[in-house]
């Protein structure tokens, strides 16, 4: 059985799964609050069951609900001493979405949009993940349907279009070819850090961390 950890966006979602079957899941919009109710959805999924594998959003997302996620999954990987691997955010949405060509958009921080375009037969990305303002997303993205938090914000940016709001839900992580789920259970962020680390100025000073 594989368990699936997905609390990167403002969903909170666990999903368990026996090859290609769904056997339980749990999925709550929580906005906050991941780290107390993650854990907790997780036991109530599981009961008595034991996992022999994880499975965990990267990103991108909340810095933090990414980080409680992933931070949940190497604890439970480790304490089980089962493998732990891990899939993008905008990937889980593309699969649930079942369409044939689509773009995935989801708030990022500081009014931008985290976008990536994704192909079918089999699903695939179709360009680089990126963290854009919305003109600039509006510029970038060319497929008709939107799908994410952030696509009424694209479609409206770009005057034409069809936007879907989604969320990641855990349970169709079914639906990802084997390559999209077999990342690195490490950070998706998306874009660079807003602090920047100090440097030494000519006079032997520092400059502090800007945002």
């Amino acid at each position: 059985m594989l368990l699936v950890i997905d609390s990167a966006t403002e969903a909170c979602s666990v999903a368990l799964i026996d090859g290609n079957s769904l056997i339980d899941e749990r999925h709550e919009v929580v906005g906050r609050g991941h780290a107390e109710r993650l854990v907790p959805m997780i036991a109530e999924l599981l009961g008595t069951r034991r996992p022999r594998a994880l499975l965990v959003d990267c990103g991108p997302g909340s810095f933090t609900g990414v980080r409680v996620g992933l931070a949940a999954a190497h604890g439970l990987a480790i304490g089980w001493r089962i493998p732990l691997s891990g899939y993008s955010s905008l990937a889980l949405i593309a699969a649930g979405a079942r369409e044939r060509e689509i773009a995935v958009a989801l708030h990022g921080g500081h009014g931008q949009l985290f976008v990536q375009s994704y192909g079918r037969d089999p699903l695939m990305p179709l360009d680089d993940l990126r963290s854009l303002l919305p003109e600039d997303a509006a510029a970038a993205v060319g497929a008709r349907r939107v799908y994410g938090s952030g696509a009424e914000t694209l479609v409206s940016a770009r005057g034409f279009g069809e936007a879907y709001d989604a969320l990641p839900r855990a349970a169709d992580a079914l639906l990802l070819p084997v390559e999209l789920r077999a990342l690195p259970p490490r950070p998706i962020y998306g874009r660079a850090p807003d602090a920047k680390p100090a440097v030494s100025d000519a006079a032997g000073g520092l400059d502090g961390p800007t945002q």
